[in-house]
């Protein structure tokens, strides 16, 4: 049974008071709310320089992960976890936020960390993973990441994304671009870039379609951008749409709610087919940290910024796409607007189905 008496954590000059410290929140491992909070705590540098200003969504989990748990869709709110994209109520005053749009239009205040205590709080509100958004508070229109997500399909594994990240970094190194792995902590693998902060969604998400389309056909048994998914076969696919607004992927040192409690870990690119996910969990990373430090700290908002690069090479390649090959834009997610210059988004067997006289 979880302990009812609330505990304080030092966190800098902040005291954040941890409610139920003895809930369990990874049964299998026996992990308690205050560990996720003193995990978080023992990769501080590291989880802050990945959300450091940036709008974030809070992938909360109040319960725990355990057997049939399920998240909250918007079909169905009861689930047991939920994305919270708005402040919760509560937060506290040294809260900082960022005002982001939606596809919709509409507009939001999310949490956009400053300080260790927020992560911390959050951690106390049951958030294991982080979704920063790739941009800072102060230009949330203006991306400083591009990151690509290498998403292993049915037939394919963790083995097969680094191969394929092998290939993809020689291609970021011809097009000047200086990329940075780290596990998901599922099967896939996600390589980021820093960017000079004057990159559109719209530019960032063309350079990822051009630069997928490229990996795909050095490697068109093993790498596919296709975004249907009866299209994809047993390849590894590039989520281009990762890099579309409002689209977000779990930050370097967030947990993922599993039964392992993995975690997403940067790597070295030596080290990229050499290890697996399950490696790196709330188990291991603390003391990984402690040895190696924050391999994505070129990712920090407040790097140096001659580490940043160009997306002109990525972009002309995208133009010669277009104007060579006569390869244009690429389906969107599901609740965005029509885009301009987007293709039908109708699933291929539909379309066929539909053209039948």
């Amino acid at each position: 049974m979880a302990s009812s008496q609330a505990v304080e954590v030092q966190v800098g000059d902040r005291a954040v008071r941890v409610s139920s410290p003895d809930r369990v929140i990874f049964p299998q491992l026996g992990v308690t709310k205050l560990q996720v909070v003193e995990f978080f705590l023992a990769v501080g540098d590291g989880v802050l320089g990945a959300l450091l200003d940036r709008p974030t969504t809070l992938e909360r989990w109040p319960k725990g992960y355990f057997d049939g748990a399920v998240m909250s869709t918007r079909a169905d709110s009861h689930g047991d976890a939920f994305y919270q994209k708005r402040v919760p109520r509560g937060a506290p005053d040294y809260l900082r936020t960022a005002q982001i749009a939606f596809p919709s239009g509409r507009t939001a205040d999310e949490v956009a960390p400053s300080e260790l205590a927020v992560v911390a709080w959050a951690a106390q509100m049951g958030t294991l993973t982080f979704h920063p958004w790739p941009v800072r508070r102060d230009d949330v229109e203006s991306v400083d990441q591009l990151r690509i997500d290498l998403d292993p399909q049915p037939g394919t594994d963790f083995d097969d994304a680094t191969a394929a990240a092998m290939h993809l970094r020689d291609l970021l190194d011809e097009l000047d671009l200086t990329g940075y792995p780290k596990t998901s902590g599922g099967r896939g693998l996600h390589v980021f870039v820093p960017l000079a902060p004057r990159w559109s969604f719209a530019q960032a998400r063309r350079s990822t379609i051009a630069i997928g389309r490229e990996l795909e056909r050095r490697l068109p048994d093993a790498v596919t951008t296709r975004w249907w998914k009866e299209e994809r076969g047993e390849r590894i696919f590039v989520d281009y749409n990762q890099m579309a607004r409002d689209r977000t992927i779990a930050s370097a040192y967030s947990l993922r709610p599993n039964h392992r409690a993995t975690v997403s870990t940067p790597l070295d690119w030596d080290e990229v087919t050499s290890v697996h996910p399950d490696d790196f969990t709330i188990r291991t990373v603390p003391e990984r940290f402690a040895e190696r430090g924050d391999i994505f700290a070129p990712l920090r908002a407040d790097r140096d910024p001659a580490l940043d690069c160009s997306l002109d090479a990525a972009l002309e390649l995208a133009r010669r796409d277009e104007e060579e090959h006569g390869l244009g834009d690429l389906p969107y997610p599901p609740e965005y607007p029509k885009m301009p210059g987007e293709p039908k988004r109708v699933q291929p067997s539909r379309a066929k189905d539909r053209d039948r006289p």
